[in-house]
């Protein structure tokens, strides 16, 4: 499917309380702790909380009307659309609290796995088809060689797992975040899917980017729902980590309080990107994390584990970027490589790019060039380390010299003496302290 020619199939509401495929008493259930958490009263208002349709939503507070946990409160209100108002019985509120006391989850009706994994499969990460004039665009503020492209763009194309290696301080995250950029549709991200009757949420607003909001006409009780509002519309997700991850992070992580689970960073990444980023600077090493991901890396399913200790299959779908400054032989055993599916290696710039990507900066940063400067530092100070570029070394030379100017009080400028101060702050240089 080509990304720019086809949009995401949308989950569609449900219209009946069959549809939902959930408990009946766990729907009962988050109906009355949502009234009695929220203190709602108009059906339109709960149907907003839990997420559903009013329909559907009228159907469970009739069935909590029969069971005599509902009662009507007998007055019309004027100020939306003469609803009739709905409160909590005392035998309601009294399983309201027990409910609470057996999960502190309410709101938004979660999603189960089940329709849950039929939604991931329209929205695979896998029917991307990233042209290279897309991936061109993400990264048009990188300078990279020509041929970079030729093997980044299969690899993000086929959603598959990319190790990216090489030499520090050459734009492996940068190009990670470009590969990023580059995903231009939206997915679906449920609020909470559930899993035998427990609630796993997903939705986190700091991996997520919710797009645009479609607000409602508050003089109708129509609601203009398009797609089933238990899920989010947004961009496609990315997760980035460092250093700090560990494989605790790719498990379910249970709220003792609330009673309730959070997805672990895998699931929320899916439909989108990894980022394993300076591999091999975490606690556990490279091959314990790849070794975690072996099944879902070929087969693309996970699998979870309750408290209880029950394990249970959820969907892999995410692109994994790992960025790592080791060479793969150090780091992995080949059977861990044969399972990553694309090997890029990311080199340093020749003295042509240095140069391109030296002038944008100091352009970007409003510091005049100077030729006298860069002569220098081509034929007197890169020489001493072997003429071996990479891309930080701009950035970091233009703001040393700008930080410079500013304590000396003079104007941006470049200079042979000005380069020499800021080279000596690029390097630390090898020798014993004496202590």
């Amino acid at each position: 499917m080509n990304m720019q020619s086809s949009a995401v199939m949308a989950p569609p509401p449900p219209r009946r309380l069959e549809e939902m495929k959930l408990p009946v008493t766990m729907m009962r259930d988050i109906v009355l702790k949502t009234i009695f958490r929220k203190n709602v009263s108009m059906v339109s208002d709960l149907a907003r909380a839990v997420c559903l349709p009013i329909q559907v939503t009228q159907e469970l507070i009739d069935m909590a009307r029969d069971q005599r946990l509902i009662e009507a409160t007998g007055t019309l209100n004027a100020n939306n659309g003469n609803e009739m108002g709905y409160q909590l019985t005392d035998a309601g509120k009294a399983r309201a609290l027990d409910a609470l006391a057996q999960s502190e989850y309410y709101g938004a009706m979660p999603v189960p796995l089940e329709v849950y994994s039929e939604q991931v499969k329209r929205q695979s990460v896998r029917n991307l088809q990233i042209t290279r004039q897309q991936l061109t665009d993400a990264m048009g503020h990188l300078v990279l060689p020509g041929e970079l492209l030729d093997h980044l763009g299969p690899a993000v194309s086929a959603g598959r797992s990319v190790l990216m290696y090489g030499p520090p301080g050459n734009g492996k995250s940068s190009i990670s975040n470009g590969i990023r950029d580059a995903f231009g549709d939206k997915v679906y991200v449920p609020r909470a899917i559930e899993y035998a009757g427990q609630v796993i949420t997903v939705y986190d607003p700091i991996v997520h980017s919710a797009a645009e909001e479609q607000v409602d006409d508050p003089t109708t009780l129509r609601r203009n729902v398009r797609y089933d509002t238990r899920y989010v519309r947004c961009e496609r997700p990315t997760v980035i980590t460092g250093g700090e991850l560990s494989l605790s992070m790719l498990d379910l992580v249970y709220n003792p309080t609330a009673r309730t689970y959070q997805a672990p960073l895998q699931l929320k990444s899916t439909g989108g990107i990894f980022i394993v980023d300076d591999l091999g600077r975490q606690a556990e090493p490279p091959q314990a994390l790849v070794n975690r991901w072996i099944v879902p890396l070929e087969e693309g399913r996970d699998i979870l584990a309750l408290q209880s200790g029950e394990k249970f299959e959820v969907p892999f779908d995410t692109l994994v970027i790992f960025s790592t400054n080791f060479h793969p032989n150090e780091i992995f055993d080949q059977a861990a490589l044969r399972r990553i599916f694309f090997k890029i290696k990311i080199d340093g710039p020749n003295q042509e790019n240095f140069l391109k990507i030296f002038a944008m900066v100091a352009r970007k940063r409003g510091m005049p060039l100077d030729e006298a400067t860069l002569v220098h530092l081509l034929k007197v100070k890169y020489p001493t380390i072997d003429n071996v570029y990479a891309n930080y070394q701009p950035i970091f030379l233009i703001d040393q010299m700008m930080s410079i100017c500013d304590f000396e009080g003079i104007p941006y400028q470049m200079s042979p003496d000005l380069i020499d101060r800021a080279w000596a702050n690029m390097f630390v240089k090898d020798e014993k302290i004496v202590k």
